[in-house]
């Protein structure tokens, strides 16, 4: 089926298909496009960085652990055994979702063991850090 429309005073001839059995949804309003499409290729979007997180105390395992909120990447650890660290200190900087997210100790205490190391993947709930 052909059509004309007339959009701010242009007109525009559009050929439009009806299908058997297929239901008819109201018109649109769209933008026309009187010009060829460019052949220059799109530049996809840059994504803006993102900031890290506030680091937020993740949940005491069994004891003195302390486990990994969310599944991710190791980025850095920020303790090692024998560090002193007091109540929101961050202990290990995961990546998530293209996010980091310090996860810090959830009270005072001294560093038992560290569990984990740059690079590795960890699952939610996974055992980081223990303290003592």
């Amino acid at each position: 089926m052909k059509l004309r429309v007339t959009v701010d005073g242009k007109v525009y001839d559009v050929e439009v298909d009806v299908l058997e059995g297929e239901v008819q949804a109201a018109p649109q309003p769209q933008q026309p496009s009187p010009s060829p499409p460019s052949s220059a290729p799109e530049t996809p979007a840059t994504p803006a960085p993102v900031a890290a997180t506030t680091p937020t105390p993740a949940p005491a395992a069994s004891g003195k652990g302390v486990n990994a909120p969310v599944p991710g990447t190791v980025l850095r650890v920020e303790v090692k055994p024998g560090d002193s660290v007091k109540a929101n200190d961050p202990l290990v900087i995961l990546e998530a979702m293209k996010m980091e997210t310090a996860v810090a100790a959830p009270s005072d205490g001294v560093v038992g063991a560290v569990h984990v190391e740059a690079g590795q993947a960890v699952k939610k709930g996974q055992l980081l850090v223990d303290l003592g």
